[in-house]
């Protein structure tokens, strides 16, 4: 039997010091709070201060801070609208317990705020919060904006998908993103349905070869790990080209690796080394 249980000293250590961290979360007055949502309205939008301020409330993810968001996602104002609904997305969450602490009161108040929004800031963060919030239940809510003139809407939407990248609905939206006029969105969709997923077909292997031959480096890049995944062999003459640049990329490694049956990279190959293994194994 590989590894030990923690002794009794180190769990009641554990317990104090998270025992340690409630107390001060809910020694935080309320004055504090008030102020950190000021701050997080203040400057533009994607200004770094104001994020601060956004990642303290949720990591504080009280039920003072699910109230005030939530009163702050129904406000007059554009902006405290998306920033409410910002805190809402990712309350307490971290990469331990990624869990929000108040999760169907939170959807509840993303999906209301989504259904009857115009501006395109709130707008496009309920999109994003939907995804954090990992309820199957907004794929179609999502979906719903996949044709949204707005280029960063339909990027929030493919980022947002790929929270449900086995979901039919989901596939087949990203699929459809895939071919999208925007590279990122196209990058996204490429990655959401390709590598995120696991959902294997002929129309997802023939989405992925066409984007072989995208104008965007990244897109093309992330195709390759997706057929690599699927062990689609008709990525092997990208694959091997891309493997004899000079500069090679994480995810061109990663294809070659995955292809492979590798579980990882081979710390002291070059990309030589790759080309040379795939035609050995696939020939070519």
């Amino acid at each position: 039997m590989s590894g030990s249980a923690p002794n009794l000293s180190t769990v009641l250590d554990r317990n104090r010091e998270h025992l340690f961290r409630l107390a001060i979360i809910a020694s935080v007055a309320e004055t504090d709070i008030d102020d950190l949502f000021t701050r997080a309205l203040e400057g533009d939008y994607e200004d770094e201060a104001p994020w601060e301020a956004v990642q303290a409330l949720r990591r504080l993810g009280t039920r003072l801070v699910f109230d005030k968001a939530a009163k702050g996602a129904e406000s007059a104002e554009p902006l405290v609208r998306a920033r409410g609904i910002d805190v809402l997305a990712q309350l307490r969450k971290t990469v331990g317990d990624p869990t929000n602490s108040f999760p169907e009161e939170s959807y509840a108040v993303v999906t209301n705020a989504l259904q009857q929004e115009t501006e395109l800031q709130p707008l496009n963060s309920a999109i994003s919060a939907l995804g954090h919030l990992y309820d199957s239940r907004a794929v179609p809510l999502i979906a719903a904006f996949r044709s949204h003139p707005d280029a960063e809407i339909r990027f929030s939407v493919a980022c947002a998908l790929g929270s449900f990248p086995n979901d039919a609905l989901s596939v087949e939206t990203l699929l459809t993103l895939t071919e999208d006029a925007d590279d990122n969105v196209r990058e996204w969709a490429t990655f959401g349905v390709g590598v995120l997923g696991d959902e294997d077909s002929a129309e997802i292997r023939d989405s992925l070869y066409r984007r072989l031959n995208d104008s965007n480096e990244d897109v093309r890049e992330e195709a390759l790990i997706g057929l690599a995944k699927r062990h689609d062999t008709r990525s092997l003459p990208t694959l091997i080209d891309a493997l004899q640049q000079p500069a090679i990329s994480r995810r061109v490694v990663e294809a070659a690796y995955t292809l492979l049956g590798m579980d990882d990279d081979q710390k002291d190959w070059s990309g030589q080394d790759y080309a040379n293994a795939l035609r050995q194994r696939f020939g070519g």
